[in-house]
């Protein structure tokens, strides 16, 4: 068993129903929501970034911070879900995510977030995706 993991009980309070309301949320736009779902101390290891998990986000405010900007810089943006399932406090969802930036740019992944839970908020995000070069 992991570090982080927990025993498979009703305190971690991760569900497909959960997860698909985090979705939702991320595909409508809606940073509050987003952010709501987050603990106080949750944090969001981006697949890209200096360090081996990435770049990680830490706390509401910086996390508020950098979907804003993700919102803004890919008005249109949408992750299309392909599956998710729940094990004990771990959340998995895959999807494919489609955007376009404002230079024209498409952007077209196939990604992975692996969600930790505890009493139903997210404590940790760590997303993986493949792109096309």
């Amino acid at each position: 068993m992991s570090v982080t993991a927990l025993p498979e009980t009703e305190t971690s309070g991760a569900s497909i129903a959960l997860l698909e309301a985090i979705g939702d949320a991320f595909n409508r736009h809606d940073v509050d929501a987003i952010i709501d779902f987050f603990a106080e101390d949750g944090d969001f290891d981006n697949a890209m970034g200096p360090e081996i998990y990435g770049q990680r986000y830490v706390g509401k405010e910086t996390l508020r911070d950098f979907f804003s900007e993700l919102m803004t810089k890919c008005p249109d943006i949408q992750w299309n879900t392909i599956d998710n399932s729940i094990h004990g406090n771990k959340g998995f969802s895959e999807w494919r995510r489609q955007c376009t930036l404002p230079n024209g740019e498409k952007q077209d992944w196939l990604g992975l977030d692996i969600f930790t839970f505890r009493n139903g908020k997210i404590i940790k995000k760590d997303t993986y995706f493949k792109i096309v070069t």
